[in-house]
């Protein structure tokens, strides 16, 4: 069993920085696949950045592309997405997830475990 905590949300202005952690537990991490979806208000959830369970493949959605980085810490069972020049359309709960398997999934339905959520809200 694997737990994802996210943290690091909070409040910025627009062109601001962020940058999110997810802490995993258990030992089998490193086989995970592990990926950035976010969630706004009266929205799907949707895929914004992903990573394979060895680091060597990113995916990210257009929008973000350029501004965001998604990130791994094997040693500390760690996740991050440094969010960079924000805009107020990148409020949302941001949600941590991930799934033993060596493909990169970008969809909600093909992740097994699921962090509660993290707040950002970006002002213009």
């Amino acid at each position: 069993q694997v737990q994802l905590v996210e943290s690091g949300g909070g409040l910025v202005q627009a062109g601001g920085s962020l940058r999110l952690s997810c802490a995993a537990s258990g030992r089998a991490f490193f086989m995970f696949a592990v990926a950035w979806f976010r969630q706004a208000p009266g929205k799907e959830r949707e895929f914004v950045s992903a990573m394979s369970r060895g680091g060597g493949s990113t995916a990210y959605i257009d929008s973000v592309k350029g501004r965001f980085t998604i990130s791994r810490d094997s040693a500390k069972n760690t996740v991050y997405l440094q969010m960079n020049s924000l805009k107020p359309e990148d409020t949302a709960v941001y949600y941590c997830a991930g799934r033993p398997t060596p493909e990169l999934p970008k969809t909600v339905a093909e992740y097994t475990y699921w962090g509660q959520g993290t707040q950002v809200t970006v002002s213009s």
